[in-house]
C-alpha cells in the first residue's frame, strides 16, 4: 500500500511535463509546504532526466519560490540542460495558475558520491526520540492549521522547545527528530521534505506566524538508513524581516546525509 508521501508525489508523465496535485493534508495554514513540493520536482526531475538518458538522483536542489503552492492541480514542465559522464543539470518549473516554484537541479549517483567519507560532523547530544517533546501533543488550534503535522512525527528536544510555551531561548536553534507519521522509511528525496519540515527556527526567537521561503538550496550526501532522523536547525543572522535558516540532518547511523541554507521571512 502506498503511504500518504508516495500519494502526495505521485504524477503523470508525458514527456518532460508532469501533472500533479498539490493536497493541503500537506499544508500549513493555506499553503503547501515547500519540502513536500520540492520532493515532488525532484521526482519528476528524476522521471524526465532518466527517460532522457541522464542519471536519476538529484544531489542539490536550489528553489525560488514565486508564490505559495495550493490546494489543486498543477503541472511541472523539465528541462535537461546538460547531461555529462558524471552529472546531469536540469531546470523544473512548478505551475498551477500561475508559476509557483522555479528549480534547478544537479543529478548523479548518488552511492558514488556517498563514500568514501572524509569529514562528516556528528550530531548533537540530545534526549532520544521518546524523551522528547511530541508534535502530536501541540495545540488543537496548530494541529488544525497544519496538515504536515499529522503525516510527519517530529520530537523537539526539551532544550530547544521553550517557545511552544510562551518562552523563547532566543539561540536562534532548534534540534530534534522527525520520521513519517504512517511508518513509511525516508529515502533520498524524501529528505528535501524532512529539510523543510520543522517548525520555523525563527520561533525559538520570539516570532509568529506563518514563515515563508524564499529561496532554498539543499544538498542530499548519502540514502539515508532506516530509522529516526535527527535534524538540527540554526540562524545566525534576522533583520528587515528576513533571516537565513540551515539544516543538517543525520540518519539512524549518525552520517549526516543532507543540509540546506534558505532564506525566508520573519514575522515578530
Amino acid at each position: 500500500m502506498s503511504s500518504e508521501y508516495d500519494k502526495a508525489t505521485a504524477f503523470d508523465l508525458t514527456g518532460n511535463r508532469a501533472t500533479v496535485q498539490l493536497s493541503a493534508d500537506w499544508g500549513i495554514g493555506n499553503a503547501v509546504n515547500g519540502g513536500i513540493i520540492m520532493s515532488l520536482l525532484a521526482q519528476a526531475t528524476s522521471s524526465v532526466s532518466r527517460a532522457a538518458g541522464g542519471h536519476s538522483d538529484v544531489l542539490g536542489l536550489s528553489a525560488v519560490f514565486l508564490s505559495p503552492g495550493t490546494d489543486g492541480d498543477g503541472a511541472t514542465t523539465t528541462d535537461v540542460l546538460r547531461s555529462g559522464r558524471s552529472m546531469t543539470t536540469a531546470q523544473t518549473v512548478l505551475t498551477q495558475d500561475s508559476e509557483r516554484v522555479r528549480a534547478f537541479l544537479t543529478l548523479g549517483d548518488i552511492d558514488r558520491y556517498a563514500e568514501p567519507v572524509t569529514l562528516n560532523p556528528a550530531p548533537p547530544v540530545i534526549p532520544g526520540p521518546e524523551d522528547c517533546a511530541r508534535s502530536s501533543d501541540a495545540p488543537p488550534g496548530a494541529l488544525s492549521q497544519s496538515g504536515l503535522l499529522h503525516r510527519v512525527d517530529i520530537r523537539m528536544d526539551p532544550a530547544t522547545a521553550g517557545w511552544a510555551v510562551g518562552q523563547p531561548s532566543g539561540n536562534g536553534e532548534l534540534r530534534g527528530w522527525i520520521r513519517f507519521t504512517d511508518g513509511r522509511e525516508p529515502d533520498l528525496h524524501s529528505l528535501l521534505l524532512f529539510l523543510d519540515a520543522f517548525p520555523p527556527v525563527t520561533f525559538d526567537l520570539g516570532a509568529k506566524g506563518w514563515v515563508p521561503t524564499v529561496q532554498f538550496s539543499g544538498y542530499l550526501h548519502a540514502r539515508p538508513e532506516p530509522g529516526w532522523l535527527q535534524v538540527r536547525t540554526r540562524t545566525t543572522t534576522v533583520a528587515g524581516g528576513l533571516h537565513e535558516e540551515d539544516a543538517q540532518i543525520w540518519d539512524s547511523t549518525g552520517r549526516l546525509v543532507a543540509q540546506s541554507r534558505q532564506l525566508a521571512s520573519a514575522r515578530f
